[in-house]
């Protein structure tokens, strides 16, 4: 692959290699294979980590893009996470968990695969962003295990070191499947939002759409916000997709076969 727009043949094997990351990240979260657990946590782990990173991201961004403050986010080893924010809006820091999780991967799929020749760029930038933004903002743990600094300084690292270094379908393979993971976390985190539902409601333990659902918008259950959002979710992945790779491809389609018509 060199550093021009990616042609017919690239896109779909762009479609192919996100369509095996998809049906993987299904797999390997609900387990409907039966694979040894021990396995799966092995493999998961690190993705699952990076996605809690981005849900707290998100809730500190929008408090900062709504004149809030962030005293500090972090991330647990069991994949749970909190960003401690103060002030702002309540009614967009809540949701920017999940969605802003759908909206980075969305995002990154559609630049990762519209401006081929732009993605080392992209993962560097990314990567130091990344970088910096955890150094500002990320704290240890309730128990001093400065998770959320590690993983983000880490991945941020692999990022840079990723788009600096490596091959250009490397560097696309990799944006890709973190696009995929992260896009995809409210689906995939909505029969948990669910379950706990009415648990939130009762203050012990208080899940965004709960929390949401209680100070924001009474009228809706926690089950349906989670629903919404999840909606939500799909949508900026499937027009995402449908941008980046089905239109270009269709286009190219039709242009090669009035081509062969018109000759």
């Amino acid at each position: 692959m060199t550093k021009t727009l990616m042609t017919r043949k690239e896109r779909r094997q762009a479609l192919l290699v996100t369509a095996i990351a998809m049906s993987i990240v299904a797999i390997l979260w609900t387990n409907i294979l039966g694979l040894p657990q021990n396995l799966v946590n092995f493999i998961m782990t690190p993705f699952t980590l990076f996605v809690t990173y981005v849900h707290e991201a998100g809730h500190s961004l929008a408090a900062l893009m709504t004149g809030g403050r962030v005293l500090g986010f972090v991330v647990s080893a069991d994949g749970s996470g909190l960003a401690v924010t103060a002030g702002g809006s309540r009614a967009l820091i809540l949701p920017a968990g999940y969605l802003g999780a759908a909206a980075f991967g969305s995002l990154l799929f559609f630049f990762a695969n519209r401006t081929a020749r732009f993605a080392d760029v992209l993962a560097f930038l990314l990567g130091a962003g990344m970088v910096l933004f955890t150094v500002l903002f990320a704290r240890p743990d309730e128990t001093g295990n400065p998770l959320a600094l590690i993983l983000g300084v880490g991945f941020g690292a692999v990022l840079m070191y990723v788009g600096a270094k490596a091959k250009p379908w490397v560097v696309l393979l990799f944006l890709n499947v973190l696009a995929v993971l992260t896009a995809l976390n409210a689906v995939l985190d909505l029969w948990t939002l669910i379950q706990y539902a009415d648990v939130g409601r009762r203050g012990t333990v208080v899940n965004d759409a709960a929390a949401f659902s209680r100070d924001v918008m009474p009228i809706l259950p926690p089950s349906m916000v989670a629903f919404i959002w999840a909606g939500l979710a799909v949508v900026m992945l499937a027009t995402s997709f449908y941008f980046a790779v089905w239109k270009p491809i269709h286009h190219e389609i039709n242009a090669s076969y009035e081509t062969i018509i018109s000759g």
